[in-house]
């Protein structure tokens, strides 16, 4: 758990390795069990020695979790030795500021931690001035009375204010002129991915895009279909770049471009979908999405619902989806599906076609592969008379 910064883009803590878990119920979608974020804080190199959670009708203003139960946080970080509190929902710049005078230790809460994963997870230049912008917009709102040499003091003779203060507005204005740049190299950006789209277009090339949970299997699903060597770790958030190869799709004669976009989460920061608009559009912008989701998981349906949320929030909820069921090898006998691919009816009147595959193994790549073809040829009927490319990496 990387400390939030706060006095200044570079003001970084020490890294925390034992952290206590927190967990708050106060009415909205809850993970009672902290897999997740245990899931997140490992991904982050931390150790989860502890984890409490509780129940509220609405957040404490101060403390969030109320004085009480602060307490009983405080004395289970001194008896495991913690160095850090992780909480997995947002706090408010004053709740993180209270509850580390109280408890004495570090605390981040959900979004600090995505973003410190994504901080040291991205690779390309893209993927790196998008987690800037996300960052230094969560730090815009926790420079005020953070670190002692920003209070405000007496600066001279019948004058209010003084050196602290005009450290604040320094930072505040840095950060504001380097989100600004930020925005502009990213609007840049994503101009020049508009033009490859628009050229992609031109040439008639079928585009389809792999969303869903992040560890759902998409970037190991990636290399089994487009034999490509992309990164993948059984890890959350293992890939943040998007990657574009060439998809040969035998059936129906033709090739399509399969991109592998970044991986949702629940409560994933709406600073990080503003800041990855670029990337997503990868998926809102495709004339097919690969809807991964992981078979095996007890919150299957809740994360598949998550990512439909996203999925509306950047304009992609219309895009035609095949629903993938990843991981079918870790099913038992008794949950294995009894067909290779069905429909399922999402809303009335409405289907969509469901595959049941395995990445690792190839079950079911064959019933995907025939799927995509048939929505290839529906969407371009000539199709069939396109000889085959070489497959060679696309931007």
């Amino acid at each position: 758990m990387t400390i939030p910064p706060t006095a200044s883009v570079d003001a970084r803590a020490d890294v925390a390795t034992r952290a206590v878990l927190v967990g708050v119920d106060v009415g909205a979608p809850f993970d009672a069990t902290l897999d997740e974020l245990a899931l997140l804080a490992a991904s982050a190199g931390d150790v989860a020695v502890a984890r409490i959670t509780t129940r509220r009708k609405a957040p404490d203003p101060a403390l969030f979790v109320g004085s009480g139960k602060a307490d009983e946080i405080k004395a289970m970080v001194a008896a495991t030795a913690a160095d850090g509190v992780i909480f997995d929902q947002a706090l408010t710049p004053a709740q993180q500021r209270n509850l580390e005078r109280h408890l004495g230790v570090p605390v981040a809460d959900r979004t600090a931690l995505i973003l410190d994963i994504f901080g040291e997870r991205a690779r390309s230049h893209e993927g790196k001035l998008q987690v800037e912008l996300a960052r230094l917009q969560y730090l815009s709102t926790r420079l005020v009375r953070r670190w002692s040499h920003l209070e405000r003091q007496r600066g001279g003779i019948g004058a209010r204010g003084g050196p602290g203060e005009a450290q604040i507005e320094l930072d505040r204005r840095m950060i504001g002129e380097r989100i600004k740049t930020l925005k502009e190299r990213l609007e840049r950006v994503q101009r020049q991915r508009g033009t490859q789209r628009r050229a992609r277009e031109r040439r008639g090339t079928f585009g389809v895009a792999l969303v869903g949970y992040t560890n759902a299997g998409k970037s190991t699903l990636f290399n089994a279909l487009a034999k490509a060597r992309a990164y993948a770790a059984d890890q959350l958030f293992a890939t943040l770049d998007t990657t574009t190869r060439q998809l040969w799709l035998a059936d129906a004669g033709t090739a399509a471009t399969l991109s592998d976009t970044v991986g949702f989460i629940r409560d994933l920061p709406h600073k990080l979908v503003e800041a990855f608009q670029a990337t997503l559009l990868e998926a809102a912008e495709a004339d097919l999405l690969l809807h991964v989701i992981d078979a095996a998981s007890p919150q299957r349906t809740e994360q598949a619902a998550e990512v439909e949320r996203v999925l509306g929030e950047i304009g992609a909820e219309g895009v035609p989806q095949i629903l993938v069921y990843n991981k079918c090898d870790l099913l038992v006998a008794s949950q294995q599906p009894r067909a290779t691919s069905d429909w399922l009816e999402v809303r009335p009147g409405s289907q969509r076609r469901r595959v049941f595959v395995s990445a690792r193994t190839g079950q079911g790549l064959d019933a995907l592969r025939a799927a995509i073809a048939e929505a290839a040829l529906a969407a371009h009927p000539t199709a069939r008379s396109a000889t085959r490319p070489e497959s060679t990496p696309l931007a």
